[in-house]
């Protein structure tokens, strides 16, 4: 089975004339070109769930694939009148959404997904936990402060959505697992410090309350977001894989297709 994986598509979020019919147009052909059974989005198609829903229904209709995908921090981001709660609820319940919702592959394999949410563990010590809830540093915000407004702060929710992830590795255990999440869930995908901002602005950016995880379960791939840097390495058996498509003004060139295709992975199990 050959599965296709990408992340933060940031399907309305372009300097040029990329419209979001390009995205399907550009994706829909490189999944076809690879020939892939499934593919997993690992969080960060859009600024809205209701685009980031309409995004996934198109591709697959156009592409007669299979998709699965976990909803990043900027797909939680409220539309007027709608609660943080609620775009919660709509992706938990979304039939192609990982929340809660493994995936069986045969006898041997199962994918697991979740968002995930970052824990402040990644930050410099330095900085209090006070400082760190404020999303505040040398005059920038981190817009998830201001868009989305979860009833409990970020270290509970990251422990909140890790004992939900648990509990579907427990019922697909006897399987080697693909486990997917937005936010990174090992260290090497971090900014390196120091650093000027990324000191503070890494407590965003992954939890260590995945960590025992890797220990406890047989987890062969790990697939991640969020920081917008394509890369992947090995560890202890474990495949870890970023491959973030990424704002446009952070890509190579000014070609989607090209960046697409550089960004896409395959893994065949």
């Amino acid at each position: 089975m050959k599965i296709g994986i990408i992340a933060d598509l940031h399907i309305d979020r372009t300097r040029t004339e990329y419209t979001i019919e390009d995205f399907r147009q550009v994706l829909s052909h490189e999944m076809l070109n690879q020939n892939i059974d499934l593919l997993l989005i690992a969080g960060d198609i859009s600024n809205d769930y209701r685009v980031t829903s309409a995004f996934v229904e198109s591709l697959m209709e156009s592409t007669n694939i299979d998709i699965r995908f976990v909803p990043g921090n900027h797909d939680y981001w409220q539309p007027e009148g709608v609660s943080s709660t609620e775009v919660y609820r709509f992706y938990k319940d979304h039939p192609k959404s990982l929340i809660e919702s493994p995936l069986i592959l045969g006898d041997d394999w199962a994918i697991v997904g979740h968002s995930g949410w970052y824990d402040y563990s990644y930050a410099d010590p330095r900085f209090t936990l006070e400082k760190l809830a404020s999303g505040k540093f040398y005059g920038g915000t981190w817009q998830d402060k201001v868009k989305i407004h979860w009833p409990v702060d970020d270290p509970e929710l990251s422990r909140s959505f890790a004992e939900s992830v648990q509990k579907d590795l427990e019922t697909v255990k006897d399987r080697n697992i693909i486990l997917m999440t937005h936010v990174v869930t090992h260290h090497r995908f971090t900014v390196p410090t120091p650093h000027r901002l990324f000191d503070f602005y890494n407590a965003f950016i992954g939890t260590s309350d995945f960590d025992s995880f890797y220990e406890d379960y047989p987890i062969r791939y790990s697939i991640m977001g969020h920081v917008h840097f394509r890369h992947q390495f090995e560890a202890d058996g474990i495949q870890y894989i970023c491959p973030c498509l990424g704002y446009q003004r952070e890509w190579r060139t000014d070609d989607l297709a090209t960046e697409i295709r550089n960004t896409f992975r395959v893994i065949e199990i």
